[in-house]
């Protein structure tokens, strides 16, 4: 009989445990948590855990949820209301990374393209923009509900991430949400910004 309340016991707290943990995964709390998104908060962003979806161009009962999810770090700029999302891996690293050195680089944008200008620049920098960004379709990371729903992000080979609105902005002298160079763990490594043709 004593086995027998064990063998309760240990399944009721694995039940109880897949229970909290299913919860906390669809709320987001999960992914909240830990030192990345502590540090988004304490440098005054907000934390968004989105999704990856096709299709965004259209209607949004049409789009595609993909598997992918991502925490990015949302900052909002109380001046004029603009705004810059980098992703939470991004954001905390102290090394290298290709989307934070292209965000210190200044590259200006070669023009080429006839399109979503945003796109074309994140692949001038050998970045992919999102899920189909220069095609007709779309895609994105969506978070329902948020200021904006479906952030296109410019995705580099090492998986860094940044806003690609934001970066194509900055490469002109233009600071969306917040000057990122002030926040990024990893330091700008080429001194004084430059701008490069």
């Amino acid at each position: 009989m004593h086995i027998i309340q064990k063998a309760i016991t240990c399944v009721s707290i694995l039940f109880l445990g897949g229970m909290l943990t299913g919860a906390m995964a669809q709320s987001g709390t999960a992914a909240n948590a830990g030192p990345k998104a502590a540090y988004c908060t304490s440098t005054g962003g907000v934390v968004e855990n989105r999704l990856a979806y096709f299709g965004t161009n259209g209607p949004a009962s049409s789009w595609l949820q993909l598997s992918g999810t991502l925490g990015f770090c949302q900052y909002t700029s109380a001046v004029d209301g603009s705004r810059i999302h980098v992703s939470l891996d991004t954001l905390f690293t102290a090394k290298p990374s290709l989307a934070t050195l292209a965000y210190y680089a200044l590259v200006q944008w070669n023009g080429q393209g006839n399109g979503n200008p945003a796109s074309f620049y994140c692949t001038q920098l050998g970045g992919s923009d999102a899920f189909g960004g220069v095609t007709a379709a779309g895609g994105g990371w969506v978070q329902f509900g948020a200021i904006d729903e479906v952030l296109e992000a410019c995705i580099f080979p090492d998986n860094s991430t940044i806003d690609s609105w934001g970066l194509l902005y900055h490469s002109v002298g233009d600071i969306r949400g917040t000057d990122l160079s002030t926040i990024l763990k990893y330091s700008n490594p080429y001194g004084t910004k430059k701008q490069s043709n």
